[in-house]
């Protein structure tokens, strides 16, 4: 049995091992050292860091940090980033768990960015027209990529302009 709860920096270790198993070995250093950075990073608000475990050990790690949007103080966005559970554990749903948990702890904000698969996250409703109108903070190597999800039931006119990440996101890499 398995149960997502907001990481520590106990975590440290099993969040680095999460993400080593799960990602090829070309990106897997990069992403674990950017789930870390996420981890230790302090923002306003705050840089949301989830991980699931099983028997005590990590097996599941999600981060949801901020992005501000130029000249719009009365707009709220976050963008999740990154996301793996060790291959012993896929196809048992907690990728899905911990997206899910996550997006339940962004109250108040209006909009979940995520640059990934859109058959993986659009089960979210996660999808490139809510994206269109925002700049992601870097040029994307695959914008199909690049998707949004509307959060919140607050009524607004939809937003648009360049998105700024936290620090740890802020490389072209990345992207």
């Amino acid at each position: 049995m398995s149960r997502i709860r907001l990481a520590t920096p106990l975590d440290r270790h099993g969040i680095r091992a999460v993400h080593r198993a799960a990602f090829p070995e070309s990106e897997r250093e990069k992403i674990a050292g950017l789930a870390l950075a996420l981890l230790e990073w302090e923002s306003t608000p705050p840089t949301i860091s989830l991980v699931a475990e099983a028997g005590g050990e990590v097996i599941g790690h999600v981060a949801f940090s901020p992005v501000s949007l130029d000249h719009r103080e009365d707009w709220s966005g976050y963008i999740l980033a990154p996301l793996a559970v060790t291959p012993a554990h896929h196809g048992k749903g907690l990728g899905t768990a911990l997206v899910e948990s996550g997006i339940r702890q962004l109250a108040g904000a209006d909009v979940l960015f995520v640059y990934g698969d859109p058959d993986y996250y659009g089960r979210f409703g996660f999808d490139a027209a809510t994206a269109a109108t925002y700049q992601p903070p870097h040029v994307l190597e695959y914008p199909f990529g690049w998707q949004a999800l509307k959060l919140g039931s607050r009524r607004q006119a939809a937003a648009q302009g360049a998105l700024r990440c936290v620090e740890p996101l802020d490389d072209p890499a990345l992207w």
